[in-house]
């Protein structure tokens, strides 16, 4: 149950993040540095209350002061622009072809990308006649180290990493067939790296394999794993193909050029 006081504590935190953000739109506005006489003026606030809020966001780098007493947008927002504008170019660029590797498979084809210590679904095209129940959601997360499209983002870390990685979460396993052992992951990994795809036998959901290959925005970097999943007696060799080739068509449009080998 909610107090007066805590009520009074919400509106207040409310009423702050909506000045900030009028603030922040109306940085959007002006090409150059704009002084805080203007941005007062233009929000509706007290000098002294704008000078207070962009004290704040330019202590966390949303905004910049040019000069005392002047603003603009900080670098931060770009920073946070690039990362959504990468998720949402990876979804818009992959979900035809997403679409057309299930007309050929049949089968659940996943979309994912990592977030810590994590994978997250971000899309996924499948329907009812694959035979295979959908156990996680657009949204669902599962560990790096039990999935095809995890192993693929720990094989391009750093072993260090990989070891820090298998201290913090103890390598848990979701049944018999999960990967425990740090010795074994890394045997694991440096197959991946040498095939350029992963596999999940069965390591996270008893009866469902997988197969994994990356995808590359322009600069070659792992921005995501694209997945067939399948019932453990229906994964056919054939769709690695596939895979490789819509990910490879994926890449192309995010920018990627595959390097030439010497």
């Amino acid at each position: 149950m909610k107090t007066e006081s805590s009520g009074n504590i919400d509106k207040t935190s409310i009423q702050v993040i909506e000045r900030m953000i009028g603030l922040l739109d109306a940085l959007a506005h002006y090409p150059d540095p704009v002084s805080l006489k203007e941005l007062a003026t233009v929000t509706g606030l007290h000098p002294s209350t704008a000078h207070r809020i962009l004290n704040d966001m330019v202590l966390k780098r949303f905004v910049d002061r040019v000069e005392p007493g002047s603003y603009r947008l900080g670098m931060r927002l770009l920073e946070l622009g690039n990362i959504v504008k990468s998720r949402l170019n990876v979804r818009e660029a992959a979900l035809d072809f997403m679409r057309e590797l299930h007309r050929r498979t049949h089968q659940t084809v996943n979309l994912s990308v990592r977030q810590s210590d994590e994978i997250v679904y971000i899309d996924r095209a499948f329907s009812e006649r694959s035979g295979m129940q959908v156990v996680r959601a657009i949204g669902g997360r599962a560990p790096l180290h039990l999935t095809s499209t995890g192993k693929l983002f720990l094989s391009v870390d750093d072993p260090k990493l990989v070891r820090a990685y298998a201290t913090r979460t103890g390598l848990a396993g979701h049944n018999k067939n999960s990967i425990t052992d740090l010795a074994k992951l890394e045997r694991e990994l440096s197959l991946v790296r040498a095939r350029g795809y992963a596999r999940d036998n069965e390591e996270l959901e008893l009866g469902v394999r997988c197969m994994a290959a990356g995808i590359r925005d322009d600069s070659g970097k792992l921005i995501a794993g694209l997945s067939i999943s399948a019932p453990a007696d229906r994964l056919q060799e054939e769709w690695l193909d596939d895979l490789m080739n819509t990910v490879n068509e994926i890449s192309a449009v995010l920018g990627y050029v595959p390097q030439a080998i010497a």
